[in-house]
């Protein structure tokens, strides 16, 4: 859509369109609460008990058609806040070794779930599981589905960048012992896919014949699992096909990490295509079978890519590899925005870089309000969100409705969805930025985590705070693809300590790179990035320079990692927890200590010098010890 057809977010709701969310809204919360009442979680976990009896007074006095003003007034005094601690005991009856019909259908929806969800565990120490159901068509899962793989009208092709490998393989058993139902334990990206698409997994042989419309690669490449492997085969099909129009990594990440593979084995991906020779690159014998067949050699796009050459240092490399190149889709808002220059050095100026939406592993959240902003979503419809402001005591009583958000607030999402979850504190914060003119449904920035990020010296410092502040350094720095925080106690007294990766040289004008020589043979530039990043935490957390002042933590570190750094960390990860490769992100805080000592081993150098604190008097600073 060109960018001047699409409306600006309003910022008060005419009462016509106030009247039409409240109707859509309930008309929606109606069904699922109809849905989704006499389910297991409902009837059996104790967080619901007030709803139940709720109910069941109800019936007493009207029998056992409730009214519907009567079921909502019900959901909204007795439904409390839920968090995973209420769901997990129920979720984790799918994972059993032997899990009986039984004892899983009607869990949190009718009937049995498509697949289990499993998150990527970037803020927490173990994974969670969320049982996802099949639903009525015209959900918005249909619409990303649409818009991972947009038709072209020039007769452009899509490189496709999605796992369908799943961690585990769950049966689930009638009482005669026989399977009446396999659930994939996988990704929600990877789930998602296999139910719009109708890949279940008994038909996983039949699908790795074949290639998706309008895919560059096989639907075999998707089930690679080695993360290096995989990225670089999705890349082998994309470069021997001139049409590229679109490339979707879901993540910003993941391009990034995909493109860094092509440069470092440019001279043989150009050997291979040459030759048709497959490469037996690690974990991929399993499909060989499926890909030899549908690789060709092509002298003269070898030729083609030769002539090109690996030129990555010079902006827009990417549109000369493939001219018809439009659009890459790779979700890059809040702390992972940081990707995003990046990622437009390889493209240029011309490439539309897109999200796919506000997408978590229980709901996908938004779509996408404006094509030409990353981080701009109107709230999808499908399920009910409701609204915390982060302001106000954490309890049920607070929520409001769509129609009663405020501009310019700050919310928590909580979530009610088809899938059984019932006011689930999602955790995403949230700022609205207005409404959508067409039909009133908020339209909202991602924020942060809720959570604290870090606490240190009795400043509690959220993911804004650590990503703003690095972030504004970038100019003493250099600039900045990725970065994690951890507390770094290399002394009895703390500190926040950044690990980051920044471009190398070769992603700049070759001007630029000499400047960047020039500054840091005098020692200055870099070294300044620690005062300057002190000096942010300080404007952005007045608690931070209190910590300093009474000596409980001591001024931030930078420590530089060698290039790449983080797409290790992601391959490692991916094969360390057996996940499927498409969904492994930077944690913004990295607490797992096997973690820690693995990124540890990989610092380049640190930079900085003893750090400049403003003292209590105005204008005056010292040298910290």
């Amino acid at each position: 859509m060109p960018r001047s057809n699409i409306p600006e977010p309003i910022k008060v709701l005419s009462p016509e369109l106030f009247d039409r969310v409240k109707e859509r809204t309930e008309g929606t919360l109606l069904d699922l609460i109809k849905r989704n009442k006499d389910t297991r979680y409902v009837s059996e976990s104790p967080v619901f008990g007030g709803f139940r009896s709720s109910l069941e007074h109800l019936r007493k006095d009207k029998g056992d058609e409730v009214r519907d003003d009567m079921l909502l007034e019900s959901y909204r005094s007795a439904i409390p806040l839920t968090t995973y601690d209420s769901y997990e005991p129920f979720v984790k009856k799918f994972l059993e070794r032997n899990c009986q019909e039984d004892d899983v259908r009607d869990m949190f929806s009718p009937g049995l779930p498509y697949f289990v969800a499993v998150s990527s565990s970037t803020t927490s120490t173990k994974p969670k599981y969320f049982a996802k159901y099949k639903h009525p068509p015209g959900s918005s899962y249909e619409t990303v589905d649409r818009s991972a793989n947009p038709v072209s009208d020039t007769g452009g092709k899509n490189c496709i960048v999605y796992s369908l490998n799943y961690r585990q393989l769950v049966s689930v058993l009638n009482g005669d012992g026989d399977a009446v139902k396999k659930l994939p334990v996988t990704l929600m990206s990877s789930g998602s896919i296999r139910m719009q698409n109708g890949i279940d997994v008994e038909k996983d042989t039949c699908a790795l014949q074949y290639t998706a419309p309008r895919a560059t690669s096989p639907i075999a490449v998707s089930f690679i699992s080695k993360y290096r492997s995989f990225l670089l085969m999705h890349a082998l099909f994309a470069l021997a096909d001139t049409k590229v129009e679109t490339i979707n990594t879901l993540f910003g990440t993941i391009f990034i990490d995909m493109i860094r593979y092509v440069e470092e084995e440019w001279d043989n991906l150009l050997r291979y295509i040459e030759t048709g020779e497959l490469p037996d690159w690690e974990g991929t014998d399993h499909v060989r079978q499926w890909l030899v067949p549908k690789f060709h050699a092509s002298p003269e796009r070898a030729a083609e890519l030769r002539a090109i050459g690996r030129t990555a240092q010079e902006p827009g490399w990417l549109v000369r590899v493939w001219p018809m190149l439009k659009v890459v889709i790779g979700i890059a808002s809040g702390v992972y925005a940081a990707v995003i220059p990046k990622m437009r050095h390889y493209v240029g100026p011309d490439v539309q870089l897109r999200s796919l939406g506000f997408t978590a592993s229980e709901a996908y959240v938004g779509t996408v309000y404006d094509p030409e902003n990353l981080n701009l979503y109107k709230v999808a419809s499908d399920d009910i969100v409701e609204y915390l402001d982060v302001s106000k005591e954490e309890v049920a009583a607070n929520l409001v409705a769509p129609w009663q958000v405020q501009p310019g607030h700050k919310y928590e999402v909580v979530l009610t969805n088809r899938d059984g979850m019932w006011r689930y504190r999602l955790g995403d914060v949230i700022e609205i930025e207005g409404f959508d003119p067409d039909d009133g449904a908020p339209v909202v920035r991602y924020v942060e985590r809720r959570n604290v990020a870090l606490r240190l010296g009795g400043a509690m410092l959220s993911e804004e705070h650590l990503a703003k502040a690095i972030l504004a350094v970038q100019d003493k720095l250099g600039s900045l693809i990725e970065f994690t925080v951890v507390i770094d106690d290399r002394n009895i007294t703390r500190r926040v300590g950044y690990l980051v990766e920044i471009q190398e040289l070769g992603a700049f004008s070759f001007a630029r790179a000499i400047l960047i020589i020039a500054k840091l043979s005098k020692g200055t530039e870099a070294d300044e990035a620690p005062d300057k990043l002190l000096h942010e935490l300080c404007r952005l957390n007045p608690q931070f320079k209190f910590g300093l002042d009474t000596e409980e933590m001591r001024p931030p570190t930078i420590r530089i990692l060698k290039p790449g750094t983080f797409a290790d960390y992601r391959r490692w990860r991916i094969e360390v927890t057996n996940s499927g490769s498409g969904q492994m992100k930077v944690p913004v805080v990295m607490w797992d200590h096997g973690t820690r000592e693995w990124i540890f081993k990989r610092i380049d150098r640190e930079v900085g010098r003893p750090v400049l604190v403003e003292s209590e008097n105005r204008g005056q600073f010292t040298y910290s010890k």
